[in-house]
């Protein structure tokens, strides 16, 4: 009996399969060469130095229109998402200052707004970098350089507001639910899941803008569309290793002692950065090869060393 033909699918899983392991070691090599690691520590730093003062910020701001306690329980979601271990430590040190609205001031919103801006402006620095474009400002203007974290700060208090109103009527609508008919809803609230699923959406939504954006390159949307949902549903993957880790695994009490809680918070953020560096990487190598005109598995190190032959 003749055996049967290859199937086009095992077929096609034999060609893919090395492009997109030459593609993901191609990525990898250029991402060590820009020094990704060294630029991830430093947007890691300052994603450390921003976050207190941009939470801090949006809830003495928010808290004027909203719930306080209900925009807290929204932030802890949010903090969880960003640093999956000791997130309470964020969240304490921000009400803090919200209790004591007479330390902040006017002086003082001014001080968070510039603190709260260091985690933009390092990571514009750093794609600069990825993106082979190291003078960025110089093909940008100077005022839309000033002007993009403040921007991206103003989107992510949009949208926190946004979700703390839908908390807010969804809790409205159960208390009238349960003062009509007795009982709550069948859904009554938001539930964890729900405002997790929320945050993984925000996360998307943010590292997408943050490669459609703040890249010097004109970068296509389906491409940052696309690395930004690989990134946060990455880092997602990550985030829920890191708190299994630190909270069954992890030696960095015993090593560190009363310094465990910042290095752990500073070392998820910095997970966090090679992940979204590493994205970027992709995006870069793609539009490189957009631009000469080549398929996206094709090396053009290779391909030029192919011509010169």
């Amino acid at each position: 009996m003749a055996s049967r033909p290859p199937t086009r699918s095992r077929h096609l899983a034999f060609v893919l399969l090395p492009r997109i392991a030459s593609f993901l070691w191609r990525v990898l090599t250029a991402f060590l060469r820009n020094r990704g690691i060294l630029l991830a520590g430093g947007v890691g730093y300052n994603i450390l130095l921003s976050i207190v003062p941009l939470f801090a910020l949006l809830a003495v701001l928010l808290t004027q229109v909203v719930d306080e306690q209900t925009l807290f329980n929204v932030l802890s979601v949010q903090a969880r998402h960003l640093a999956p271990a000791h997130a309470e430590v964020l969240l304490d040190a921000v009400r803090t200052l919200v209790d004591t609205p007479e330390v902040i001031g006017l002086f003082g919103i001014l001080v968070l707004l510039v603190f709260s801006s260091f985690a933009f402006r390092m990571l514009e620095d750093a794609l600069a970098i990825i993106f082979h474009a190291p003078d960025a400002h110089v093909g940008r203007s100077v005022w839309v350089s000033v002007l993009l974290p403040y921007v991206f700060m103003l989107v992510l208090g949009a949208g926190l507001l946004a979700l703390t109103l839908l908390v807010t009527l969804a809790g409205a609508l159960n208390s009238l639910w349960l003062a009509l008919f007795g009982s709550d809803l069948p859904l009554a609230g938001l539930s964890e899941t729900a405002l997790n699923l929320f945050s993984f959406g925000g996360v998307f939504i943010l590292f997408s803008a943050i490669y459609k954006v703040l890249p010097l390159v004109r970068i296509a949307l389906r491409r940052a569309v696309v690395g930004g949902f690989v990134a946060a549903l990455l880092w997602e993957g990550i985030r829920l290793l890191l708190v299994f880790y630190f909270a069954n695994l992890s030696l960095v009490n015993a090593v560190y002692g009363s310094l465990a809680t910042l290095i752990v918070v500073l070392l998820s953020l910095e997970v966090g950065a090679i992940i979204l560096l590493l994205g970027a990487q992709v995006i870069a190598e793609l539009e490189h090869n957009a631009r000469r005109g080549l398929p996206w598995h094709v090396d053009p190190r290779r391909e030029a060393v192919t011509h010169l032959d």
